[in-house]
């Protein structure tokens, strides 16, 4: 009996030790976190920087991600969508983290959330990371699909406590500010998982995005939307200092810069021929980006561009002339090292998704010249971020 267990001890302790030497030398991460580090990226003056070095967007608009995440047979476009996106170079995708009452809700009432639904959102991050895309989450809409801030007032007004059924009390009510609070912590401590990160803390997710599109329309001033703006991007910074964030604005200029008034689109804009609305997109995109430079002191991206086809006698191949006039302006921005940061495409769906698609949408690759004018972007703008035509990995295998 002494003899065996002399012997036990010393050939459990070898075992150990090989097991430890073999562990140590295995990458044991889960698959979704294996590959390079990624690093958050930030902001220095006019410019987003990553790892030291000026970092410019071609992005698109995927709004559909989180739902099509949730059940496992629509979860391939989700991969699909991100794989293209890779190919085609580029390096932000943006989509909803929101989704308030309905169906597939992420939010079920203030402050209850739908973990089957909070997995769909958790896979979309993981996957992006696994096809070196980052992401925009915008966290709220102004308009009504996918709830909205319509939503956020019929809850506070079913629970007796909302001053105004105006929908614009989202931005002035104090219990529907907090139900918005609580909404972001929410998020934002949100631990994935597929990962095991918790939101926060991940840099896949390239900025948080306030609203889609903010509007008070009740108060011209703009003022009360400012302190909304001001309050909830405090909140998001005092819980997230790793981020960027962004408000999700539209650009209309307010009675406080009459001189830029005549910048802002009427309805007349509309109308426009193809030509005069080249000509005035062109402007528009110019007094952004010198604000940006002169006024803001930030990078400005515009984070939604796109043709409708109810423009008259549209034809596909002027999407692709409106795409590459705002993409001439963004790299010669970024040549320059100015304000011009990037752009996103309004918007991309993979095939049999109809019901998802609007008067924008695109599948890219069904049009070889459009994939290959997004593909020439990315690689445009690669080259100059890495200086004198030094391309990253990604851009010498895809340009």
């Amino acid at each position: 009996m002494l003899l065996s267990n002399g012997m036990l001890y010393p050939v459990l302790g070898f075992a150990s030790c090989i097991a430890f030497i073999y562990m140590s030398m295995v990458d044991l991460r889960p698959q979704y976190l294996k590959g390079p580090e990624i690093s958050f990226v930030g902001r220095n003056g006019t410019q987003f920087i990553l790892n030291g070095e000026a970092f410019y967007v071609n992005g698109w608009n995927s709004y559909w991600l989180m739902d099509q995440a949730v059940d496992e047979y629509s979860r391939p476009r989700v991969r699909a969508m991100l794989q293209a996106g890779a190919k085609m170079g580029l390096s932000v995708c943006r989509t909803w983290a929101f989704n308030d009452g309905g169906y597939n809700a992420l939010q079920l009432s203030p402050g209850r959330f739908d973990e089957h639904t909070f997995k769909g959102l958790d896979r979309v991050i993981a996957e992006a990371r696994k096809h070196g895309i980052r992401l925009m989450l915008s966290l709220v809409n102004n308009l009504q699909p996918f709830g909205g801030k319509t939503q956020y007032v019929k809850w506070a007004w079913e629970e007796g406590v909302a001053r105004s059924s105006s929908n614009d009390s989202f931005f002035f009510d104090p219990t529907i500010r907090h139900y918005f609070k609580n909404y972001i912590k929410t998020i934002l401590t949100r631990k994935n998982h597929i990962t095991g990160i918790e939101y926060r803390n991940d840099p896949v997710i390239f900025a948080w995005e306030l609203m889609n599109e903010p509007r008070c329309m009740t108060d011209p001033s703009g003022d009360a939307l400012q302190d909304w703006i001001e309050e909830m991007a405090g909140f998001v910074k005092s819980i997230d200092k790793n981020h960027l964030l962004t408000v999700g604005l539209e650009g209309f200029y307010g009675p406080k810069s009459p001189a830029k008034l005549n910048v802002n689109p009427g309805e007349w804009a509309g109308e426009l021929e193809l030509e005069d609305t080249l000509n005035y997109t062109k402007k528009w995109v110019t007094s952004h980006i010198e604000d940006g430079d002169k006024i803001l002191k930030k990078p400005v991206l515009f984070a939604e561009i796109g043709l409708s086809y109810n423009n008259k006698d549209f034809e596909p191949s002027q999407r692709e002339v409106f795409y590459k006039a705002i993409y001439d302006i963004i790299y010669k921005s970024a040549k320059r090292h100015r304000a011009g940061a990037g752009a996103f495409i309004w918007q991309f769906m993979v095939g049999g998704m109809q019901e998802y698609n609007d008067d924008f949408g695109i599948v890219p690759w069904e049009r070889p010249s459009t994939f290959r004018l997004i593909t020439e972007q990315s690689c445009r703008l690669a080259a100059v971020q890495q200086g004198q035509g030094q391309l990253n990995k990604m851009a010498n295998e895809l340009c």
